[in-house]
């Protein structure tokens, strides 16, 4: 698959890596000016003046995680309403559709998770992302990425020790895409299984030792990545 590829979230953190580390990809960066997500007709006048091939949303409403609690309205607009907005217009056009997931889809208890297990969200980001992948699903030409990421260096100065994910860094995804773009369905994306603190500390030998005793966060947030694995080969 060749071609131009239009970027929903242009002024987003991976976004911003994206566009600093990307050699392959062809691609065109979209922040809010540029484009409405609310609006059908914002989207019609974007894909009829670039012509995409492909459109990768990465739009939607992340952190603060406490948003998606105290501003459901804004949680639900960004990342169902204007997932579904974009889905409508790939299937008009015929474009391509990869949507940026979470791994906070599934229920996060008991880890290792396939794309093929049960969904159960356990809180309301997972919820409304999960909603998005409901729109992106009922089209087939497309592509979701359940992704476990963050920022480099890691933000945080503590890490979980009973906590087990599969983060990676927004680099990690740079270097992946090209060999991910031509596929469809789900693909769980994300980095070698460790608890927060081994991965915080390997790029802050300082990173302090912390316990989650929240429990209203699971802490086998692991996804199984075999399906990816196969890919990068």
């Amino acid at each position: 698959m060749s071609g131009l590829i239009l970027v929903t979230g242009g002024n987003g953190r991976f976004s911003k890596v994206l566009k600093s580390k990307n050699k392959i990809l062809q691609l065109k960066f979209l922040n809010k000016k540029d484009l409405n997500i609310l609006s059908i007709r914002s989207i019609e006048k974007v894909v009829n003046r670039y012509k995409p091939r492909t459109i990768l949303h990465c739009a939607g409403l992340s952190r603060p995680m406490s948003m998606h609690d105290t501003d459901i309205s804004k949680s639900i607009n960004l990342n169902i309403i204007g997932t579904a907005n974009v889905v409508k217009v790939c299937l008009k056009y015929n474009i391509k559709i990869i949507y940026f997931s979470t791994g906070y889809v599934y229920e996060c208890t008991k880890g290792n998770y396939k794309e093929s297990d049960a969904v159960k969200p356990f809180n309301n980001y997972g919820l409304s992302k999960l909603a998005g992948e409901c729109s992106v699903q009922m089209y087939k030409n497309s592509l979701i990425l359940r992704i476990t990421m963050t920022e480099k260096p890691f933000i945080h100065k503590k890490g979980y020790t009973n906590l087990y994910s599969n983060y990676m860094y927004h680099e990690d995804l740079v270097k992946m895409l090209p060999r991910l773009i031509h596929k469809f369905g789900i693909i769980n994306v994300g980095g070698k299984l460790r608890s927060v603190y081994n991965f915080g500390k390997l790029n802050n030998k300082k990173m302090l030792k912390i316990k989650c005793i929240d429990k209203n966060i699971p802490l086998k947030q692991t996804m199984n990545l075999d399906k990816l694995k196969k890919i990068l080969k």
